[in-house]
């Protein structure tokens, strides 16, 4: 388990180094997850100790929120100064983000197939 701990971080390490060392856009921790991902594609499956370190991370994932939650706190008078802003912003992108789902299911849908047929 140690080892794919290790490769998770590595592939986070990986992210970052490409983000600051190419100047992308994209954080590093995304970065890693993609090159994670390739990994696992070219290997074709998902060996089960990793598997296993993933579950336990995502177990325990409500830990990780905790200096998140801090930091809220530490800027509060900021959040509350800039509460309409963000509020537009919150509404706003989950109606994109319903209307991209939308478009992207009904893209994938098979022709043919309503909602009730299976």
């Amino acid at each position: 388990m140690l080892f794919y701990l290790t490769l998770i971080f590595a592939c986070q390490l990986a992210g970052e180094l490409l983000k600051v060392s190419l100047g992308l856009p994209v954080p590093g921790p995304v970065i890693g997850m993609v090159l994670l991902l390739a990994g696992l594609l070219v290997k074709g499956r998902i060996p089960d100790a990793l598997a296993q370190v993933g579950d336990t991370l995502l177990a325990n994932l409500s830990l990780l929120f905790v200096p998140a939650g801090v930091g809220v706190m530490l800027h509060i008078t900021l959040i509350g100064e800039q509460a309409l802003a963000i509020g537009a912003a919150l509404i706003g992108s989950t109606l994109v983000t319903i209307a991209v789902t939308a478009l992207i299911m009904r893209a994938l849908a098979k022709p043919g197939h309503s909602d009730g047929e299976r």
